[in-house]
């Protein structure tokens, strides 16, 4: 009887012992797995998306910057560019400029050389037959003061014509020169000594103003 009552009393004891929670054991595990990572509170949360922002916004802004930098940069070498084209337009224009007024003012001396020579031309006859009428005075018998009056006009004509720069071209034992002779006759040469296309003589005496042949000289040439 006793050993039956004992048996009951540890069959009681183990029955009213509680058992372990498994669950309570995992909820602990977990809850510990849990506590090592924390969760962000929504403050921290809105936080950190508001300093991403900020810094997008930064990005945003000097990309912008840059990229308005690049447009300035391309406007100012196009500017300059086209500066450098209208300067060399308008130095070809200088120069171009220049060149028309050194032009025109060649022209202009031409001109004024030209139409000197032309009104200077017109009184070498004059000259000439000044020249004749004193070689012819010499073999004939001429009043003194006639002869000096002919005299006087034929020095300030050619003092006149020298003012002017013109030159008589008359010389005779010369090659000669198309540039500033005219042969109107050949004839044998004098001597053996003299060359042949000599000018022997000057029938009529030829002028030049500087390098321009204002009248050719008509000469007799050696054959």
């Amino acid at each position: 009887m006793s050993k039956g009552k004992n048996v009951n009393i540890q069959d009681k004891e183990q029955a009213n012992t509680p058992e372990p929670d498994k669950g309570s054991t995992f909820d602990l595990k977990e809850g510990d797995e849990n506590t090592s990572q924390t969760p962000l509170k929504p403050e921290e949360e809105s936080e950190s998306a508001s300093e991403l922002s900020e810094e997008e916004e930064i990005e945003v802004e000097q990309a912008s910057e840059k990229s308005a930098i690049d447009v300035l940069q391309t406007q100012i070498e196009a500017l300059q560019r086209e500066v450098e084209a209208k300067n060399e337009q308008f130095l070809r224009k200088v120069a171009e400029f220049d060149n028309l007024k050194k032009r025109v003012q060649r022209e202009r001396v031409q001109i004024y050389e030209n139409a000197k020579a032309d009104a200077l031309k017109a009184f070498l006859p004059i000259n000439d037959d000044l020249k004749r009428t004193l070689e012819a005075s010499a073999k004939m018998e001429v009043d003194d003061k006639f002869l000096e009056g002919i005299q006087m006009v034929a020095g300030k004509f050619e003092d006149a014509l020298e003012k002017y720069g013109i030159v008589r071209i008359d010389d005779t034992g010369v090659p000669f020169n198309v540039d500033v002779h005219e042969a109107l006759m050949r004839q044998p040469a004098p001597n053996d000594e003299t060359e042949s296309n000599t000018v022997l003589q000057i029938l009529e005496p030829g002028y030049k103003m500087g390098d321009k042949v204002i009248r050719h000289a008509k000469v007799i040439v050696s054959q």
